[in-house]
């Protein structure tokens, strides 16, 4: 455990890495995050803004495996393979299909549940009630298929939901019409999640989180960390591009980066990236009264403070390939087919690299044979949902303190590699 007045260093300032930093900065360690980015400007800038889901599904689900061709040759679909990247992306999708099991699925819904169960009272903790006022709505969140039908990933969904003690309304189309006013036909059915909640802006709660930790005393420097070096006495230096940094215990929060890190020091974590995509309109013409998400099409829509965010679908392509703006633009497509008459300002458009680990639940904890390097990555697509309490918990192994929830199901080893 690093003592009192021992150095921190957190690679990465998006919302996990800014969590981290401000529960160890009041458990009274000296905390520097390094990223090249300001806080907030990175993957967790675009998502669709969801802080409390509690539909903790994962994503690989019993079945999926035979809607995945479909998804491939249709250029509107969920998800998109890049060609160039297939090869590579093999291992990693092999995984993720036997992922789907039944009994990885439940597994992973149960450490998804325990680890976004008090997420909300993490944010309000770390930013204060007023600003959780401020950037947070406890309004609830809808989803809506196309299809009347209900196929087998909504029956185990209705499962774990029950399970886990999750409240659901189901909605009927008249249901719809009355809460959506504006929706299409093509939304057959629907299912309201009454204690859900989402931020106005996420990039701001992130930045609120690190206006904190700067009040506390803690620091941010500006550089991208190159290598991490162990020290024979204990710790590590850190060399970025303009200096040398030393460490009593690192974490790396570095999202879809995070093996570039690890390798060099013989760990490796099956981490991917799902590339994701928003669309933001500005001044929009319909008002929504909480997020709305369209299954079927795999993508989401958030009022926000500057407008209505259309996010998501994946596309797995890496971390090198160019965006391609097309996969923003369809978005558009399917939010006007929910609701024909949206119109708006100019939307702008951005691309963020969601870092994946199989199973859909994060790794969090100390890298082994690597003392005090800690990994706190792979959230996928629940990265603001569980941001807050995986700074909690990644702080609490730290400091050798007693974690709020057990740490075993989240823990890299799982993987065998890291």
């Amino acid at each position: 455990m690093p003592e009192l007045g021992k150095e921190v260093v957190i690679i990465g300032a998006g919302i996990v890495g800014v969590s981290a930093a401000l529960y160890l900065k009041r458990a009274g360690l000296n905390v520097t995050v390094i990223d090249p980015l300001s806080p907030g400007t990175a993957t967790s800038f675009g998502n669709a803004g969801m802080v409390r889901h509690d539909c903790n599904v994962p994503v690989a689900m019993p079945g999926m495996l035979r809607q995945v061709p479909g998804w491939l040759t249709d250029p509107l679909g969920p998800l998109v393979l890049k060609p160039h990247y297939a090869l590579k992306a093999a291992p990693w999708l092999l995984r993720w299909i036997r992922a789907g099991r039944m009994d990885s699925v439940n597994r992973a819904a149960d450490a998804l549940c325990n680890l976004h169960r008090g997420n909300l009272e993490c944010y309000r903790d770390l930013i204060g009630g007023p600003t959780f006022a401020a950037l947070i709505r406890e309004v609830g969140g809808i989803q809506v298929w196309e299809s009347a039908a209900v196929g087998t990933s909504d029956r185990i969904t209705a499962e774990i939901n029950e399970r886990q003690g999750v409240v659901t309304e189901p909605l009927s189309r008249s249901d719809l019409e009355r809460l959506l006013p504006g929706i299409s036909n093509i939304a057959r059915r629907g299912l309201l999640y009454p204690h859900n909640a989402h931020t106005t802006d996420p990039h701001r709660l992130v930045m609120a989180i690190a206006d904190g930790l700067r009040q506390a005393g803690g620091a941010f420097e500006a550089e991208r960390v190159l290598k991490i070096i162990p020290r024979e006495a204990g710790g590590y230096t850190l060399m970025t591009n303009t200096a040398n940094r030393k460490a009593d215990a690192v974490i790396i929060a570095a999202g879809a980066w995070s093996n570039r890190l690890l390798k060099p020091l013989g760990a490796e974590l099956p981490l991917e990236t799902e590339r994701g995509y928003h669309l933001m309109i500005p001044s929009p013409s319909i008002e929504l009264p909480m997020p709305v998400q369209m299954k079927n099409r795999g993508f989401a829509l958030s009022p926000m403070e500057h407008g209505l965010r259309l996010a998501g679908t994946v596309e797995i392509a890496g971390l090198e390939a160019p965006p391609d703006e097309r996969r923003s633009e369809i978005l558009l497509t399917h939010a006007r087919a929910l609701f024909p008459d949206l119109k708006g300002g100019e939307p702008t458009i951005w691309m963020g690299f969601r870092p994946s680990l199989p199973d859909s639940v994060p790794a969090i904890g100390e890298v082994r044979g690597h003392r005090s390097l800690f990994v706190a990555t792979g959230h996928g697509h629940t990265g603001m949902i569980g941001g807050g309490s995986t700074g909690r918990l990644i702080a609490e192994l730290v400091t050798a303190n007693r974690p709020h929830i057990d740490p075993a199901p989240y823990s890299p080893d799982r993987f065998g590699s890291a």
